[in-house]
């Protein structure tokens, strides 16, 4: 019921910067959560950030004081601007949204996933 579309990602060098955009559509009533994940290849998916509904925003250690997450509720869109990139950030990046449904429970939806590259 719901589709996450991801852009922003390619290739840049280290030291460069991206801004990575997901928008939700489809049947929404409303979103617990939206953010980031990300996974290299032979590694474990991991949190890159994410924003609770209530404010709070969640950073992977790694990317605190680079990396920065902003949503417009509005519009259902989340964004990650990723600044001072590295090498070890490349991965592909993967928007996430989490929507209630009856009772205490939630739907988890993904992206498919966009890449991004790093050089050195």
């Amino acid at each position: 019921q719901v589709q996450l579309v991801e852009s922003g990602g390619g290739l840049v060098q280290a030291g460069g910067s991206l801004r990575l955009s997901c928008a939700a559509s489809g049947n929404i009533f409303s979103i617990n959560a939206m953010g980031w994940y990300r996974q290299a290849p032979g590694k474990q998916r991991e949190l890159v950030a994410m924003i609770i509904s209530g404010g709070s925003i969640n950073y992977a250690d790694s990317v605190k004081g680079r990396f920065t997450i902003s949503r417009d509720g509005a519009k259902n869109t989340v964004y990650l601007q990723m600044n001072s990139l590295k090498p070890e950030d490349t991965a592909v990046y993967y928007c996430y949204a989490e929507t209630p449904v009856h009772g205490p429970f939630s739907d988890d939806y993904w992206g498919q996933g966009t890449q991004v590259t790093v050089s050195s």
